[in-house]
């Protein structure tokens, strides 16, 4: 759940900051007041989590003065000014430095509520593109976001830092959902471009003569993709969608950086969609080209596969969502953690994210079914709980490890509530942790 946005408020006058605080409190936002200009500075820094509002005239440090210092420490911090009748001029002024709107007292509260909103919608998103840059330059975090305990994701990660660290072209293919772009992303962060420039462009968005131009030029406004990726790398999403003029040309762009050079200033990671099982990517673009592209391959587990990973996902971001929605979440039966295993999943991780949003907000309705869910995806009727080859007991551990996982996560880790609530003596349910690999530390805190 994003964290609470706070409201600063500094004016010199305490019934002043009293009356705003109070107004915003009632609007539903946290608020925090300061009686000047030095004392919140003292606690106000880069990626403040929140937005200021201050009055323009202050003893000691005045309102443009305060601004300009604000400033300095980041100029995307939403800044409301209040002024007197007549410091217009001084809130124009503040406007030009940086400011984000000035209030002229006496002041509407409705229309201070409604400027502080957008405000703090603007400084969320602020926060949040910068939250995901620092993450799509960070190699670790971008793996920790690739999920998962079963063989196949630790597979993933381990090939993801074998591939990165090699340098040369990479293609990646799989099913959509798959989190295809997210590996792409881990590749560039994890080897020795990480901080060069990651460009993508995507190859099925543009008509040809448009995808030429973006990719190699000339460009009035802009540096050509494949120009300005040199020393970075150029993604290149469905790259089956290239048409063969951009081939050839990007392969003769290739062969001229290759050549004489010990490591290629231009490094591509493709990515596959593989819309058609029955047309392999290889009869789909030139052979020249596809054999530079796939000299090495990387290609993300369907969820089908994926096993108790699954369970393990839809809890998560039935938790998230339950947070963001602000109720409880549905309770998992046996027979719903059989069909979720079950289920054909041809949307993959982004199918279940969606689903997990839904099944929140039909438990909060009271008409929660995982079986109306999947059949809502898929038009068909889910089929009856089968074990389809696979061992019982293989569907038995999976569901015990949600339930284990699920009831720690809801004691936040404490062992006695959970012994209680599943009325497992203390060594059968260690033994049990110990072998679903669940550890107490993960849930404290």
């Amino acid at each position: 759940m994003p964290e609470q946005m706070t409201i600063a408020i500094v004016d010199d006058e305490q019934d002043m900051r009293e009356s705003i605080s109070q107004w915003l409190t009632l609007s539903g936002y946290k608020t925090k007041t300061y009686p000047s200009a030095l004392d919140a500075l003292k606690e106000i820094g880069p990626d403040y989590p929140g937005i200021l509002i201050s009055d323009i005239k202050m003893p000691g440090m005045d309102g443009i003065t305060f601004l300009k210092r604000l400033q300095s420490i980041d100029n995307q911090l939403p800044v409301i000014l209040i002024t007197g009748h007549g410091d217009v001029a001084m809130a124009v002024e503040a406007m030009r430095i940086g400011a984000y709107d000035f209030l002229e007292k006496p002041f509407d509260p409705e229309r201070m509520a409604e400027l502080a909103k957008r405000a703090v919608q603007t400084r969320r998103l602020t926060l949040d593109n910068r939250t995901l840059r620092r993450e799509l330059s960070d190699g670790t975090v971008l793996l920790r976001k690739l999920i998962g305990s079963s063989p196949v994701m630790e597979r993933l990660r381990e090939d993801i830092l074998d591939l990165a660290q090699a340098d040369g072209h990479i293609l990646v293919t799989g099913e959509t959902g798959t989190g295809k772009s997210l590996i792409a992303h881990a590749l560039h962060a994890c080897g020795p471009r990480q901080g060069k420039k990651f460009i993508t462009v995507n190859c099925a968005a543009f008509a040809e003569d448009e995808l030429a131009r973006r990719l190699f030029g000339p460009m009035e406004d802009a540096t050509p993709a494949v120009e300005s990726a040199l020393g970075g790398t150029l993604c290149l999403e469905d790259i089956e969608s290239l048409p063969a003029s951009v081939q050839a040309r990007l392969i003769g762009a290739l062969e001229d950086y290759d050549r004489g050079a010990d490591t290629s200033p231009l490094r591509i990671i493709a990515i596959s969609n593989e819309p058609d099982p029955n047309t392999p990517l290889e009869d789909t673009i030139r052979q020249d080209l596809f054999y530079r592209l796939a000299a090495m391959q990387i290609t993300p587990p369907p969820l089908r596969q994926r096993g108790e990973d699954i369970l393990s996902l839809f809890n998560r971001y039935v938790e998230t969502f339950s947070e963001e929605y602000g109720c409880d979440g549905p309770e998992v039966s046996a027979k719903d953690a059989a069909q979720l295993l079950q289920a054909p999943w041809p949307g993959n991780i982004r199918q279940l994210i969606n689903l997990a949003e839904r099944a929140v907000l039909q438990n909060r309705r009271g008409s929660y079914s995982i079986a109306n869910l999947l059949m809502d995806d898929t038009g068909e009727p889910t089929p009856e709980v089968i074990t389809g080859g696979k061992p019982l007991k293989e569907y038995v551990e999976a569901f015990e490890r949600m339930l284990i996982d699920n009831t720690m996560r809801r004691h936040k880790g404490s062992i006695q509530s959970v012994m209680e609530e599943l009325s497992l003596p203390r060594r059968t349910l260690n033994e049990k942790m110990a072998k679903y690999g669940l550890t107490r530390s993960d849930y404290v805190g």
